[in-house]
């Protein structure tokens, strides 16, 4: 087998950064999963409670009493805000997923033998 081209080597590098950065985004995602579980725990927590039980919420290192209707429109907005970010991390792993796709075909090609598709004939 023979040494790898200067240009295939700069091709293998971009494509190790791009899967590194497509592994960033699948934790970042998992992480927003996690956080939107629990958001949802608490709001099913939340509804089991009746009209007049305490309710308390973490605040830095402390739990402090707080309105039910308050901490419950909270984590509601939080869970909208956990779901557009997933949404968005989600798009932006499809377009890094096809991009080490095309990428991962270019490399193919190349350890191959085979001539560079210029981007326009894909």
């Amino acid at each position: 087998m023979q040494e790898p081209t200067p240009q295939l080597r700069h091709q293998l590098s971009q494509f190790q950064q791009v899967q590194q950065q497509a592994q960033a985004l699948m934790m970042q995602k998992q992480q927003l999963e996690i956080a939107m579980h629990e958001t949802d725990k608490a709001l099913e927590e939340i509804a089991k409670l009746k009209d007049g039980d305490t309710i308390y919420k973490s605040i830095g290192g402390i739990l402090a009493k707080a309105e039910r209707a308050d901490v419950e429109t909270e984590l509601k907005e939080r869970k909208e805000t956990l779901n557009l970010r997933i949404k968005t991390l989600e798009r932006q792993e499809k377009r890094v997923v096809t991009r080490m796709n095309e990428m991962r075909d270019k490399i193919t090609g190349a350890m191959k033998g085979e001539e560079p598709r210029k981007e326009s004939e894909n």
